[in-house]
């Protein structure tokens, strides 16, 4: 309609200088021209014709053709609350990973550029991510309902703009250890392996729902104390220890059979 909207098109902008050019049109293999009135075609429309020879002849660009720009996939970002006052889970409607993360800090997070920016965050203390969503823990500086939403905004418009959540080349090592304890699984010894089953079929799905993660550490057989890592959400949560010793410690008690066993988590 105008030289402003023909960016695109050094034709198109060469033809507006034209003082009775009023819209042009490109498509196909013609050009289309609206004049004003002030002239008449039989008087100009030879004179228009030998300017776009001459502009095509000359090698001249037509329409530059537009960069290919990512398009934007619209998803949905909530916030959920976790037993944890300190860390809110943030549930995305896609899946971000199948490899559980947690880093404590940035300089932890070179494989997550998602956590990276969210680090950036002054009131961010931990991130934990999981299949599709992102655990926030923070510092008692600021209030969940102070920074709820600028989070929630953060992480929808990073992912929609096809930010990385998570670069799976850089956490190789992170998978070779997951699969070195599937290979000692078979070393364990019988009640290791039961309390593992028992975590993985019980109790992971459970603490995941709130926001975290449980992972087995180690069973002494010589005291009966089963020790485990808390991630997440979980980790540092007021109702922990009341998890370990009425839920899961129980469990494990009426499950095996033996009320002489203890939970311990050796980051509480």
């Amino acid at each position: 309609k105008n030289i402003d909207e023909a960016t695109n098109s050094p034709l198109a902008q060469q033809l507006f200088y034209l003082p009775f050019v009023k819209t042009v049109y490109i498509s196909g293999n013609f050009i289309a021209i609206e004049k004003f009135s002030i002239v008449e075609w039989e008087d100009v429309k030879e004179a228009v014709a030998d300017q776009i020879e001459a502009f095509v002849a000359n090698g001249g660009i037509i329409i530059v053709p537009s960069e290919s720009k990512t398009k934007i996939q619209p998803i949905t970002v909530y916030g959920e609350t976790t037993p944890n006052p300190s860390a809110l889970k943030f549930v995305v409607n896609k899946m971000l990973t199948k490899t559980t993360v947690e880093f404590k800090n940035i300089d932890e997070a070179a494989a997550s550029p998602l956590a990276q920016e969210l680090f950036k965050f002054p009131y961010v203390k931990e991130i934990f991510i999981d299949e599709n969503y992102i655990s926030v823990t923070k510092y008692a500086v600021s209030e969940w309902q102070e920074i709820t939403l600028e989070l929630r905004t953060f992480i929808k418009q990073f992912i929609e703009n096809g930010g990385t959540v998570l670069d799976e080349s850089l956490i190789v090592a992170h998978k070779e250890l997951e699969n070195t304890k599937t290979e000692n699984f078979d070393n364990l010894d019988v009640t290791s392996q039961q309390i593992i089953n028992i975590l993985e079929e019980y109790v992971k799905p459970a603490v995941q729902a709130d926001g975290g993660n449980i992972a087995f550490e180690s069973y002494d057989e010589a005291t009966k104390t089963a020790k485990v890592i808390l991630q997440g959400a979980c980790s540092g949560c007021p109702s922990s220890t009341f998890t370990l010793k009425s839920g899961i410690e129980n469990m494990l008690k009426s499950m095996l059979n033996d009320d002489a066993i203890t939970v311990e988590a050796v980051n509480a």
